[in-house]
């Protein structure tokens, strides 16, 4: 389940923790196709609703998953407390702060942070 929800006048698909896992790129481009039909510039997706390879970067989940996002020029946001998963891989660890510096892809602890995020210049 989704739903469609301004933030600072930005179009974001929030989905719902509970659903459907996403552990491959076909979960991503149902998102993807989901959010451009509803004219979303950002999908937010709670961390429960991935699949536990998708937090193992040697698996290529993340990343596969991730590309189909930047292809389609649409931005992501995994919501929610991942440090289970970063305390456990300096790589996650690394790969989430590269993340979180750029403009698409945001690992992001709640909602608070993403409204901060959406008011400033990175949108």
């Amino acid at each position: 389940m989704s739903s469609l929800q301004t933030i600072n006048d930005v179009p974001v698909l929030m989905y719902e923790a509970e659903g459907g896992t996403i552990a491959s790129e076909r979960e991503a481009l149902d998102c993807i196709g989901d959010a451009g039909y509803q004219g979303a510039q950002w999908v937010v997706i709670p961390v429960a609703r991935f699949d536990e390879t998708f937090f193992r970067l040697s698996t290529r989940v993340a990343g596969e998953i991730i590309q189909k996002f930047v292809q389609y020029r649409m931005g992501v946001v995994v919501l929610g407390d991942i440090t289970p998963h970063t305390a456990a891989s300096p790589a996650l660890r690394d790969f989430v702060r590269e993340c979180n510096r750029g403009r698409q892809t945001w690992f992001l602890a709640d909602l608070a942070e993403l409204r901060e995020r959406l008011a400033g210049s990175a949108v």
